[in-house]
């Protein structure tokens, strides 16, 4: 796949996500995209993710072979890209005692992800154990570009103590919402288990349904580790129409973290008016009209709540 690509659409894409983001109050909800809420405008806005059978990323389709669902109804596509655009980003590792003999990889992996990202990224990073803590220099970002100072805030982990994940989580989801990018994601690196947080699971999840972000969980443990749970791990990545991976090696978790950066800078990006505003959950699904040459598999998020009706006069 190429990352660089751009297509013709690329400004108008820019321009009118701009003017959704300007023009209006807006609340994060979509598939690695907000979904933007005002009097006069209302963008819900999907990345969509596109692979062939052998998982090879597919990034020629044009916009006219793509069918929007909300709620089984068919809507009109008013935003189509394959642009590669800078994303919010957050690393979100656990630091617990048990990831201690694991951590180094952990770095690699890390820088090898920011290596190959968008240079233009926002990017933050932050550790969690018995409590949570970002790791950054220069906090609140940095651009991915800069590897020195993104290599030495994770260098700086020391593992220790306890899990508190679903904290690390609800921390990790307020830092993107304090990102300049509309599009927004983070990356979970754990065994999945939690004995530390304050935060409950079902709020975990509810709160990363509600938002804009596509979260990516990497699970890492060994097989006689207790305290796993890959399942936290897939809920998490389905909810919010990212991926779980499970690596079983140093290479497995280099190669996870590589497929996470090009997915991110690849795919479709796809946008239309929501049908109705009436503060519900609605369900997308996003379908390619079939071709006769391969079959192709499609993902993104899996829905978001609408807007209520104003009270405005």
């Amino acid at each position: 796949m190429n990352v660089e690509r751009r297509t013709s659409n690329a400004q108008r894409w820019r321009a009118l996500l701009s003017f959704a983001v300007l023009g209006s109050s807006f609340v994060v909800l979509g598939a690695q995209e907000p979904s933007f809420r005002s009097g006069s405008s209302e963008l819900v806005v999907l990345p969509v993710i596109v692979t062939d059978k052998q998982g090879r990323y597919v990034s020629d389709l044009p916009g006219a072979q793509f069918t929007v669902f909300d709620n089984g109804r068919t809507v009109p596509i008013e935003l189509f890209s394959n642009e590669d655009t800078p994303v919010t980003v957050g690393l979100v590792i656990d630091a617990s005692g048990s990831m201690r003999p694991k951590i180094r990889e952990v770095v690699t992996a890390s820088m090898r992800f920011a290596k190959l990202s968008n240079p233009q990224d926002e990017l933050f990073a932050i550790r969690f154990n018995d409590d949570v803590r970002d790791v950054m220099p220069i906090p609140p970002f940095l651009l991915a570009g800069d590897l020195d100072n993104l290599e030495k805030a994770v260098t700086s982990i020391r593992p220790d103590g306890r899990t508190a994940l679903y904290d690390g989580v609800m921390d990790g989801l307020d830092h993107l919402g304090a990102g300049s990018r509309a599009r927004k994601v983070l990356i979970v690196i754990s065994d999945g288990g939690d004995n530390a947080s304050t935060a409950k699971l079902d709020a975990v999840l509810a709160r990363a349904r509600a938002s804009s972000a596509a979260i990516y969980t990497i699970g890492i443990f060994d097989d006689d580790d207790m305290d796993r749970n890959p399942g936290v791990l897939k809920s998490l990545a389905t909810t919010t129409g990212g991926e779980r991976f499970l690596p079983r090696s140093a290479g497995e978790l280099l190669a996870a973290c590589e497929r996470i950066a090009r997915e991110i800078r690849g795919g479709y990006t796809i946008g239309y008016v929501p049908p109705a505003r009436d503060g519900a959950y609605h369900r997308v699904k996003v379908e390619i009209n079939p071709s006769a040459s391969r079959r192709l598999n499609v993902r993104t998020r899996p829905g978001y709540f609408a807007a209520g009706r104003s009270t405005e006069p």
